[in-house]
């Protein structure tokens, strides 16, 4: 009988420990616990049930508590052991939180465990990686600033001293000095814009206005710097469309990537302006044959003080596009860039257009 009795115990306790080892698999915590919850409920019913069988038979009611005692142990130790299952996931991201607050920003998640777990994990992951590139841009940020005020601070001390040394005549470096100050005002003018716009406190005065009109004034902007370059300009209205913009934002965008056109299209090349309607919004693409751009140039090229070819002057501090992506999106549009077919780089803009 008292074999009988171990025998049963032991068999509940390998069901026990069996059945918790499959509910670990199950893909979310909720069905985990449910799962826990029809274990716990379930398995002591069934030895409850055998138990009266054999008291049935047997006429032995310690066989019936031995019984008992060990399927509701088995159950406490399958719980114990699915609880572990789902605490250790959650303990690995705490430690992971912990060492990003030290300050290691390359903390991350392991993104494994039941279904919530592991998209906390990566939601988790998601923060940090957006931490880690917060801190660095500002780290580039404080680095690129420092590099283009230099220069022209540099310059403007050198003129300067040779002007004190009587090496040039008094009103010699006049002219070269207010552009150095020309310059100093445009970088430190687009930082505040920039810092207005991230800030979310950039004010645009929208109205009607024809992209069309915008168009042929950003194109003789640069006509004269096209025709020195020996670069074709082209542009391609026939789709009349009127936009809600605020227009002088919306040239500088225009001017911006018309710029960014030309330094990169050889001689004998051409710019071109596209602009097409669809929907409730107008797009207007600027497309080069120049030499085109790599993969991470198309993800990264509206990011601050971000260059592909790292080629640096106090004239082009590389905030342009990441302003121009800020002025789209207060219009409530997007800015991408793509590869142009046959050669060359295709940059879009979308605009709300007015029906």
């Amino acid at each position: 009988m008292i074999v009988n009795g171990l025998a049963i115990a032991g068999a509940t306790l390998a069901v026990g420990l069996v059945l918790a080892y499959v509910l670990r698999s199950l893909p979310t915590v909720r069905v985990q616990l449910g799962a826990l919850a029809a274990l716990a409920v379930g398995l002591p019913l069934a030895s409850v049930l055998l138990s009266g069988w054999v008291m049935f038979h047997m006429g032995d009611d310690v066989k019936i508590l031995a019984v008992s005692a060990a399927s509701a142990a088995v159950a406490v130790v399958a719980g114990l052991f699915l609880a572990q299952a789902v605490l250790r996931p959650l303990e690995r991201v705490g430690e992971s939180a912990a060492q990003l607050a030290r300050g290691d920003l390359s903390a991350r998640a392991r993104e494994d465990g039941p279904r919530e777990i592991a998209e906390l994990s990566a939601a988790f992951n998601e923060m940090a990686g957006n931490i880690e590139r917060l801190f660095d841009a500002r780290r580039e940020l404080v680095s690129w600033a420092s590099h283009d005020l230099r220069a022209p601070l540099a310059n403007m001390r050198a003129m300067l001293e040779a002007t004190e040394d009587e090496l040039v005549e008094p009103g010699y470096y006049v002219g070269a000095l207010h552009e150095q100050v020309r310059v100093l005002s445009l970088l430190v003018d687009d930082m505040f814009e920039l810092a207005q716009i991230d800030a979310g406190a950039l004010i645009v005065d929208l109205r009607e206005y024809p992209v069309a009109d915008l168009v042929r004034a950003c194109l003789k902007g640069v006509e004269a710097e096209a025709r020195a370059r020996g670069i074709h300009l082209e542009a391609n209205l026939a789709e009349p469309a009127v936009a809600r913009v605020a227009p002088d934002k919306i040239e500088r965008v225009l001017l911006n990537l018309l710029a960014n056109a030309l330094r990169h299209t050889p001689a004998d090349g051409t710019v071109a302006v596209l602009v097409h309607t669809h929907d409730d919004a107008v797009q207007v693409t600027v497309e080069d044959t120049g030499e085109g751009i790599d993969d991470e140039a198309r993800t990264r090229m509206f990011d601050r003080f971000w260059r592909g070819d790292r080629a640096r002057s106090s004239r082009q501090a590389g905030l342009g596009l990441a302003i121009s992506r800020g002025l789209v999106e207060a219009h409530g549009g997007s800015i991408w860039a793509d590869h142009r077919p046959g050669g060359g780089t295709r940059v879009s803009f979308t605009l709300p257009l007015v029906a």
